[in-house]
């Protein structure tokens, strides 16, 4: 199935069943929802079904042992589908993005919608904060997340909350607490809430490992980067021999 607008191309084989729960993962604050969904589709096996192009997209391609990929993708497995972004949204077209998904999703009258991103906040825990597009998503939240009592999000993931509210479309976001570095620790953590309410069973310890492996890498860079700027200075007008 292709469907094709101005501004969004899907081009995808058909889901193989309606009311599935849909999931979505873009590049934001420490790239929570696309570290999470793309080893959620890896660990569970997801089938890679479709993807989406766009004129406004930046010109960038992903590539795995030489094969080039698109930058958004489209999983499935059973009754569960996943949207798994490398690229950023610019905010000037989030609008047009989630409409264009949620346009493609509406024949197949999907049980719900998840969107897992990232939120800065100025404690290390990885917490994750759930949002939802209605009262009976928030309470389902309730027991796995911490619901935000006020404030604003942005981003695709505002957009698509948006737009299932008034598509009457049942729509949690799942919010992990992170800084702007890639975090795989605040993946982990939606990815145990994600177990939680869908009992996928996923072990991310090997996720874990890659945490700390980054971690140690990061310290390392910064190390080298404070002892270059406290090493030696320059020595200029230096003498000339010869």
């Amino acid at each position: 199935m292709s469907r094709d607008t101005s501004d969004l191309k899907i081009i995808s084989q058909n889901l193989s069943e309606k009311g599935s729960v849909v999931m979505m993962g873009f590049p934001g604050s420490g790239l929570v929802g696309s570290i999470a969904l793309q080893y959620l589709v890896d660990q569970m096996d997801f089938t890679h079904i479709g993807d989406i192009t766009s004129r406004f997209f930046p010109p960038m391609s992903m590539m795995h042992k030489g094969v080039v990929n698109a930058a958004v993708r489209i999983y499935e497995k059973d009754s569960f589908v996943a949207f798994v972004a490398d690229i950023p949204i610019h905010p000037m077209i989030c609008y047009e993005v989630a409409n264009g998904i949620l346009d493609w999703l509406g024949d197949y009258d999907v049980k719900e919608i998840v969107a897992v991103a990232g939120i800065i906040t100025n404690e290390p825990e990885k917490r994750v904060f759930g949002v939802a597009s209605d009262q009976d998503s928030v309470d389902r939240l309730e027991d796995h997340t911490i619901i935000l009592p006020m404030g604003s999000i942005s981003g695709i993931a505002s957009s698509l909350l948006t737009e299932c509210k008034l598509r009457k479309i049942p729509c949690m976001g799942l919010l992990g607490e992170t800084v702007n570095n890639p975090d795989p620790r605040a993946a982990v953590s939606a990815i145990e809430v994600l177990n939680q309410l869908y009992s996928f069973g996923i072990d991310t310890a090997p996720l874990l490992e890659q945490a700390e492996e980054i971690e140690a890498t990061m310290q390392r860079l910064a190390e080298e980067v404070q002892s270059a700027e406290v090493g030696p200075q320059k020595k200029e007008n230096l003498p000339m021999y010869g």
